[in-house]
């Protein structure tokens, strides 16, 4: 046992393994959301749900087990909000791709990134982009996950007057506005795990009402559903073709996946002191990342959309996890979720709206950090900000606000605030229009 807790990082000196487990379970009930959550959002790319149940739980096992191993960090993986929409809405439902050529960019992102990580070039990109379009980037997502959440819960509908409007007051409708209201003000009070409560709150309440829908022979535990149906279902062919629009999509996912999991670990480190509080440099950085690139490049295999490190570790950090006994018990308590995918599959859109709303909440912070007193900044995030959820696409909003905030810093004379990197990127995304 010692050995083990050795490997994890942990110190019985500095560290309790009652409070690094208990920061364990505080992180998995604040991010368990998402064995509900994906399935459905994948799903609707005619993936089959069970099988990605069974996949979003291996993919974030995989990834959190090489953060507590290799990385020793209190960190939990699992794939991406902001990313599974980037998958099946805007790839596969709005750009045309099938999910099994969307799996292989995301293959092909996951080892791009392992391999920028060993070569330690991330830094160059990272400081390439201006902080404040990071910023709007992040804005942009939370809006556009909050928009499908109404929209999937049908408190917005389509109009043919104003494009959205708000739509009639159903059961369904009903239920998801009231777990918006719901998670919320458990949000509000502090309540751990106040997401993944109110979507199992709003699914009971949904069984008499006729939302929620129980299948025959209804069982809350089971053996794992199979992966068969996705795993190792890449489509490659988009490579041979040479189509840029695609080669696009692969730096997208880079570029939304290295800046997810570069802000969460960095805010999360320093708010906890984990640190150097003279150069702010993280102890284990690299390995953090590699352990979200190879959850990425696992995940793809297994048939699920990018892994990321997710924010919701801060819960666990702040409750006192330290080391990789942390993240191991994340992994642990994923493992035992595998056998109750009945609970999680009847799950209806109604019930996870809040989830999604209220993620986007969170995402949408950082708006108070952009510069909008310059308007060579402001401009730029705008665009960003505006377009993703306007033209539900997160890759339309970061390639026209990274074009357009070099095109008015080149316009306004303030070119030499640019990097080499940006007008390389600026000349790639004009291409990619013009060969549209």
């Amino acid at each position: 046992m010692k050995k083990i807790l050795a490997l994890l990082g942990f110190d019985p000196l500095k560290h309790s393994v009652k409070v690094e487990m208990m920061a364990g379970l505080t992180t998995f009930l604040t991010m368990s959301y998402i064995l509900a959550v994906n399935p459905l959002i994948l799903g609707e790319t005619g993936m089959d749900k069970g099988a990605l149940f069974t996949a979003t739980i291996a993919a974030a096992v995989i990834a959190t087990l090489v953060m507590a191993f290799y990385a020793k960090m209190p960190f939990a993986l699992a794939s991406g909000m902001g990313l599974n929409a980037f998958f099946a809405y805007t790839l596969v439902l709005t750009m045309g791709y099938t999910w099994q050529e969307a799996l292989a960019a995301v293959l092909f992102e996951g080892i791009v990134f392992i391999l920028l990580t060993f070569f330690k070039v991330r830094e160059a990109i990272v400081n390439a982009i201006p902080l404040n379009l990071r910023y709007s980037i992040s804005v942009g997502i939370g809006l556009f996950i909050a928009y499908i959440g109404l929209k999937n819960g049908g408190i917005i509908v389509a109009s043919d007057a104003t494009v959205t409007t708000l739509g009639p007051w159903t059961v369904s409708s009903l239920i998801a506005g009231a777990g918006v209201l719901l998670g919320g003000v458990l949000m509000a009070v502090g309540v751990r795990g106040a997401l993944f409560y109110t979507i199992i709150v709003m699914t009971v309440i949904g069984i008499p009402l006729g939302v929620t829908q129980l299948p025959e022979n209804f069982s809350l535990v089971s053996l794992p559903e199979s992966m068969a149906p996705i795993a190792f279902h890449m489509d490659f062919s988009r490579f041979l073709s040479l189509d840029i629009n695609y080669y696009v999509v692969v730096f997208t996912l880079l570029f939304m996946d290295l800046f997810d999991t570069l802000g969460t670990l960095i805010g999360a480190s320093t708010s906890a002191g984990m640190a150097d509080p003279r150069t702010g440099k993280i102890h284990g950085l690299n390995r953090a990342l590699m352990a979200d690139a190879v959850g990425t490049t696992a995940g793809a295999l297994c048939g699920t959309s990018t892994v990321t490190t997710y924010v919701e570790s801060t819960t666990g950090i702040a409750a006192g996890g330290r080391t990789g006994l942390t993240s191991l018990t994340v992994a642990l308590f994923f493992l035992v979720a595998l056998f109750f995918s009945p609970l999680f599959l009847i799950i209806p859109s109604a019930a996870t709206t809040s989830a999604l709303v209220l993620v986007g909440v969170l995402m949408t912070k950082t708006i108070t950090k952009i510069d909008f007193s310059d308007f060579t900044e402001a401009v730029p995030c705008f665009i960003t900000i505006l377009t993703m959820p306007f033209t539900a696409s997160i890759s339309e909003g970061i390639v026209l606000g990274m074009l357009s905030y070099v095109l008015v810093k080149v316009c306004t004379g303030h070119y030499k605030e640019l990097s080499i990197v940006m007008y390389i990127l600026a000349a790639f995304f004009i291409l990619k229009y013009v060969f549209n």
